[in-house]
């Protein structure tokens, strides 16, 4: 059987810059594999970092008097996990039912995120955000057991954990705002949410580092199809 490099040879191209488009064209036709794209890195930190500033918010922001100072933290974190989960979702950019377990979870946090900054810009009361927030954490609090339950991700329980401890912070946000004035229950909330942060913040920074790693060879597919021995080819 030709496969897509004999192929293209046999098109004895003389350009080498048409050859790769070529090459480029064929992978298609014969369906060479590609390399996807993994950006979960991205996401597990921008995922801690937020968990970090919902925390400070819930142990000092909903007191503070100048409510619009919180505004750009939560903007950027959620404008960075709604637009990431929303391409997960929607392309299954990675392998199997991760992309659920990050990208559905992830566009909820995004959207959750996005809307609290414009709540606390214009002024606007968070009680029906926390009632979403319920929802969204009962669904993450499912997700963590389950991952734990399938062994998914290279450290299930910790992976699970975190999942878990941000579920509980979406499920507790409506008792932690209404009883806003009980400091007890929103240092408790706080110090759940600073321990989900330090997970993600711990697996994010452990991906980082072999993430560098394993994808350091990788390619752009025109570079990657051109054979070695191709004239020009790096």
């Amino acid at each position: 059987m030709v496969d897509l490099y004999q192929f293209v040879d046999l098109c004895q191209f003389s350009d080498r810059y048409l050859k790769q488009c070529a090459y480029t064209l064929a992978s298609v036709v014969f369906r060479e594999p590609t390399m996807f794209i993994d950006y979960i890195t991205l996401m597990l930190i921008n995922l801690a970092a937020g968990l970090f500033l919902l925390a400070a918010y819930v142990y000092q922001g909903l007191d503070d008097p100048i409510q619009k100072r919180w505004v750009p933290g939560f903007g950027v974190v959620g404008a960075i996990a709604l637009v990431t989960g929303l391409h997960m979702t929607f392309t299954w950019a990675v392998p199997g039912s991760y992309n659920i377990a990050f990208g559905e979870t992830s566009v909820m946090f995004g959207i959750l995120f996005t809307a609290t900054a414009w709540a606390l810009a214009v002024g606007w009361e968070l009680i029906t955000l926390a009632i979403y927030g319920f929802f969204a954490g009962l669904a993450t609090l499912v997700i963590g057991i389950r991952l734990i339950n399938l062994g998914l991700t290279q450290m299930p329980l910790v992976s699970g954990a975190g999942f878990i401890l941000t579920g509980l912070g979406g499920i507790f946000a409506v008792p932690t705002l209404h009883w806003k004035s009980q400091r007890s229950l929103r240092i408790v909330g706080a110090i759940i949410l600073v321990l989900a942060a330090l997970i993600f913040a711990v697996i994010g920074l452990r991906a980082y580092w072999s993430h560098l790693e394993g994808f350091s060879t990788w390619k752009p597919l025109p570079m990657r199809l051109v054979p070695p021995s191709s004239p020009g080819s790096p």
